[in-house]
């Protein structure tokens, strides 16, 4: 048994049940090890499709997802997915790559200081310096990403530490030849230094999956946070991803919810969580419900740009934050109560405590209710209106019109996803995926590899921008090798569409956000898929049946939707 089969032990008693790459030299033991024990390796054409995988897989299943890299470049490349990651709160090991311990610092093929690189990025970056502390320093990654507030968690495992024992002693017996004194002493020190690095390397006991502890909140917290909502009269509740760490609790979370009683709006992972159309959920007008409530509550949101820096919620309001992170809990504007816990299950205790509608919420739910429907007629007569192409909302309401109920939505891209959220309605809980406060482009491909993983049954819909949709393109010969049936909906406009319209109107040059109008369909035919063109508003429903049809036949599909100009979102520049 080599160190990469000690690895794939740990990922296997773990209940990992598949593992994210692209192949290199220096990790091929653990993807040998890991197809050995059953693991699914699915194979990717960038590194950052891996960790953006191992990402959306943690999002949607709640346990930690699992990358590997080799070293240098292959790790270097995965820096912006890592971040993506920290910034979501999403639990992830990465199995790096890296350089033999004996040469590490000598100028050795692809060696960096990696852990300099990967420490403010991440919870955790260290490196293993024997094969012994294999099976101990994986099970450790694995339990940090998880636990606490969740992040991504960096192992670099030296290539002399995964390949067989016999081989590597072989590879340094040959750097050790010739008779001299200064020949003898390095045999002397490398003899020394290998077996220091395989000593005592059998016979570890490799641990059991067991699910993290979350935070819960004090019980004082929760009976104080329930008085002060007997007293609201317009209460408001905002839930965000991290209520939904606990994936595996979000129909719990829903009830309590729905049993609480209060107007919300769900944002990120927790869109879908009361299904498309429940009577409690808002979907526009957030701002100036904010503006009107006397209680806010933010369950798992943070006071950042979103809300305006916390300057959306009026200071007469009682604030209410729920976080796992103690500073996220008073980023910006110190709540009147702070309550560092998981904010889905505190939702769940809460509901023990406090809930239900009253005559004067329900007139202020109404209210809102009225507001949401205009909004709605509004978007209504502009999908109506005539365009010079494909109108992208009447795109969206037939496509939504057209998911099925166990459909997950993955969204990559910025003006043409960002109007997508306003139409599309993710029919359950965790069904939908978007990068989160980073803005990340090109998590597409690696997100679609996720939800697939996990949802393997589900109807699996991307949306991409035709400029987010160029970081993706390539990994539809992944789709293709491992029977990934996407359909993938790109609108295509010929430009960076959110950048060029404030940079326009502001600056009077569109420099660096003009596109071709590419054949997108035409380059997925080239990589295995089936492309289809959409120009013709009339033949929308058409296409996207057809699409449908092809990826029930285990086909992945690319639709290049040649759309419109539109000014729906105007002046929604963000910063």
């Amino acid at each position: 048994m080599h160190g990469g089969d000690r690895i794939a032990q740990v990922l296997s008693a773990q209940g990992i049940p598949q593992l994210f790459t692209l192949c290199g030299g220096h990790i091929s033991p653990i993807l040998s090890g890991a197809r050995r024990l059953g693991l699914r390796v699915i194979d990717v054409r960038d590194e950052a499709t891996a960790v953006f995988a191992a990402d959306a897989l943690a999002r949607l299943s709640g346990r930690t997802g699992v990358a590997a890299v080799t070293a240098g470049p292959g790790a270097t490349n995965t820096i912006t997915a890592v971040k993506n990651a920290q910034l979501a709160q999403s639990p992830v090991v990465i199995l790096g790559g890296a350089a033999p311990t004996v040469l590490q610092g000598r100028g050795a093929l692809q060696d960096i200081d990696q852990l300099a690189l990967f420490r403010p990025h991440t919870k955790l970056a260290f490196r293993v310096p024997r094969v012994r502390e294999l099976v101990p320093a994986v099970q450790r990654a694995l339990r940090v990403a998880a636990e606490g507030v969740p992040g991504p968690v960096f192992v670099e495992c030296p290539i002399d530490l995964l390949y067989p024992e016999e081989l590597i002693r072989k590879w340094y017996a040959a750097a050790g030849g010739g008779r001299s004194l200064a020949a003898r002493a390095q045999r002397w020190y490398l003899d020394r230094h290998l077996r220091g690095l395989f000593r005592d390397a059998t016979g570890l006991a490799v641990a059991a999956f067991a699910w993290p502890r979350a935070p819960s909140p004090a019980p004082a917290a929760t009976e104080r946070v329930a008085a002060a909502l007997g007293k609201a009269r317009k209460p408001l509740l905002l839930v965000g991803s991290q209520a939904l760490l606990q994936a595996w609790r979000a129909d719990e979370i829903a009830a309590a919810v729905a049993r609480l009683g209060m107007p919300v709006y769900l944002s990120g992972m927790a869109r879908g969580l009361l299904g498309p159309s429940h009577a409690l959920q808002l979907r526009h007008q957030r701002r100036q419900a904010l503006r009107e409530a006397d209680l806010v509550m933010l369950a798992g949101v943070p006071c950042d740009f979103r809300l305006d820096y916390g300057r959306h919620i009026p200071r007469t309001a009682t604030l209410i934050a729920v976080n796992r992170d103690a500073r996220e809990l008073r980023k910006n504007r110190r709540p009147d109560i702070g309550v560092q816990a998981d904010a889905g299950g505190f939702l769940c205790a809460l509901a023990e405590h406090a809930g239900g509608a009253n005559r004067e919420r329900n007139a202020w739910l109404a209210e809102l209710r009225a507001r949401d429907a205009a909004r709605e007629a509004e978007i209504d007569a502009l999908a109506a209106a005539a365009s010079d192409r494909v109108n992208p909302l009447r795109l969206f309401q037939e496509l939504d019109r057209a998911l099925d109920e166990d459909s997950v939505l993955v969204a990559d891209g910025g003006d043409f996803v960002a109007t997508a959220s306003y139409t599309l309605r993710p029919r359950r809980p965790l069904s939908w995926l978007d990068p989160g406060v980073f803005g990340t482009l090109g998590v597409g491909a690696g997100f679609v590899l996720g939800a697939a993983a996990q949802r393997p049954a589900s109807e699996l819909w991307a949306i991409f921008g035709d400029g987010a949709f160029g970081f993706s393109l390539i990994e539809f010969d992944t789709f293709v090798r491992h029977g990934i049936p996407v359909i993938a909906v790109v609108g295509n406009d010929g430009g960076w569409a959110q950048i060029a319209r404030e940079q326009v109107k502001i600056l009077e040059d569109d420099v660096g956000t003009v596109l071709n109008r590419s054949d997108y369909h035409r380059a997925a035919e080239g990589l295995g898929a089936a492309g289809l063109l959409l120009d013709d508003p009339r033949r929308i429903g058409q296409v996207l049946q057809q699409a449908k049809e092809l990826a029930a036949g285990g086909q992945p599909v690319v639709i290049n939707v040649l759309i419109g100009g539109s000014d729906f979102r105007e002046g929604s520049i963000s910063m």
